[in-house]
């Protein structure tokens, strides 16, 4: 069996998966950014010739990033947010080499996305946001697909997926601006200047999706995470009914896993 853990920023994924991941000690936990057999979030995506120039531009951080690099046929997946650097430049160039984001081709992101689901070989893994957010974060902000056609890609993501033994666990957030009001202080300096969601306010500002529209700010946010879940649990129940777990975020037992 593999898991797949999905939901809502700040809806206790990270927290579930260490609780998997201690519940079942034969299990791999993958987090976001460490290396994935089939996500690609938070890694630089490269051929060999960019990889080549990378490090020589970077030439005292060639064996960090030596030692962050996997091969993926004739590419090289790089976790650049795994290396320690106090240059910020070098995690601003990696991050160029993503897949998401509309970085690429639409038709070049979903060859590469089902490849990767397609020929995923491992077992007993524990994924962190490796199957819903990033990509349906490319596909309604980046790239504004709608949410039918959305639906239909992951069809063609089930089908890669084939007869993997996999449950999706997908934490419901009941609350949605209880939980970012949570993660926000979670995610303070100790002077209680927040990190994260200033960040995160200026990535969906700046998305083509709420320029577009004209929208701005907490509430448009909370709407669109309103709008995300929705859509997300509308994958669980339509597209991998017999493959979804659907919880209350934060409240679970062992037991709901056997």
């Amino acid at each position: 069996m593999n898991y797949f853990v999905e939901g809502l920023q700040g809806s206790g994924k990270s927290t579930l998966v260490q609780k998997l991941s201690d519940w079942y000690p034969g299990y791999t936990a993958i987090r976001e950014g460490e290396y994935s057999p089939v996500e690609l979030s938070w890694c630089a995506y490269v051929d060999d010739d960019q990889y080549h120039r990378i490090l020589e531009k970077y030439p005292d951080l060639r064996l960090q990033i030596e030692e962050k690099t996997y091969s993926d046929e004739c590419r090289k997946v790089i976790c650049y947010t795994k290396i320690a650097t106090d240059n910020r430049m070098f995690y601003q160039d990696l991050e160029q080499h993503e897949i998401y984001n509309n970085r690429i081709p639409f038709e070049t992101f979903q060859s590469i996305v089902l490849r990767r689901y397609r020929k995923w070989e491992s077992d007993r893994m524990i994924f962190e946001c490796s199957l819903f957010q990033n990509i349906v974060e490319d596909m309604i902000l980046f790239r504004q697909v709608d949410d039918d056609d959305i639906l239909s890609f992951y069809k063609r993501i089930r089908e890669a997926l084939g007869s993997k033994e996999y449950r999706i666990i997908y934490l419901k957030a009941k609350d949605i601006r209880g939980n970012l009001e949570t993660i926000r202080k979670e995610r303070s300096d100790e002077q209680g200047h927040e990190l994260w969601f200033p960040m995160m306010l200026g990535f969906f500002n700046g998305c083509p999706y709420a320029r577009s529209r004209g929208l701005k700010g907490e509430e448009d946010l909370i709407r669109h995470f309103s709008h995300r879940q929705d859509l997300e649990l509308r994958l669980c129940k339509e597209v991998f009914p017999d493959r979804s777990i659907i919880l209350e975020s934060k409240n679970y037992s062992q037991e709901m896993f056997n």
